[in-house]
């Protein structure tokens, strides 16, 4: 990984540039936990570095309001990436409550519907950096970066590795919440299913055809082509 690629915006603890990982360039998209936090000098280094789109992987209403106004040329999209109300999402809560990498093949097999909004939502964003981001910033915000890192050619250690940060960063704040280590949470849940959280993502990345997989779920070859160049160019 590069050595910039970490960000500091005043009230997020868990941003950074996915520049540098495959063909990705910097400034082109950033992933972070949600933004209800930054302060006005926070939402002022956004804008700096060039945010001009936020999209929301959250389900409508989910989180508390802003702590401070967003700069009104800010656009911000909201593509929930988690289908709920189906059977899906029943089976998987009831598992791990959608919270570690074990349900990433089955969303993307089950619901490419969803993942496809989410990447056409980049794709079609204005000129800009475009900022993605969930609760937390680890696990749907995890899957739309595994996925555009994919298509952009990334190795798998640098997705798993840029996978792993966002736990470290947000440790800090679930201690504040009271919720214990959830790195240690999730290596235990899915030792109890006999794999890792880097076999779990290898095996991911690794059934991932691009850009196969985007084109044959409905990408068109025009947004395809904006996503490539948003992304590399």
């Amino acid at each position: 990984m590069t050595d910039n690629r970490e960000l500091s915006w005043d009230g997020c603890i868990n941003v950074r540039d996915l520049g540098g990982l495959g063909r990705v360039r910097s400034g082109a998209v950033v992933r972070m936990e949600a933004p209800g936090r930054l302060s006005e000098t926070g939402w002022a280094a956004a804008w700096a570095y060039g945010v001009r789109t936020i999209i929301d992987l959250r389900d409508p209403g989910e989180g508390a309001p802003d702590s401070a106004p967003r700069p009104a040329g800010i656009t911000t999209v909201q593509v929930p990436l988690d289908p709920t109300g189906t059977p899906f999402y029943e089976h998987w809560k009831n598992i791990d409550n959608l919270a570690s990498p074990l349900y990433y093949p089955a969303l993307l097999a089950e619901h490419p519907q969803q993942v496809i909004t989410a990447v056409r939502a980049v794709a079609a964003a204005a000129p800009g950096c475009v900022a993605f981001h969930c609760a937390s910033g680890k696990d749907r915000t995890g899957l739309l970066a595994l996925v555009l890192l994919t298509l952009a050619g990334a190795t798998p250690e640098q997705i798993i590795d840029d996978y792993l940060l966002s736990y470290e960063r947000m440790k800090q704040r679930y201690v504040e919440l009271g919720i214990r280590d959830q790195l240690t949470a999730v290596r235990e849940f899915l030792a109890t299913r006999n794999i890792t959280i880097e076999a779990s993502l290898t095996a991911t990345i690794a059934s991932l055809a691009m850009p196969g997989y985007l084109r044959g779920n409905g990408l068109s070859r025009i947004e395809l082509a904006a996503l490539n160049a948003r992304l590399t160019t």
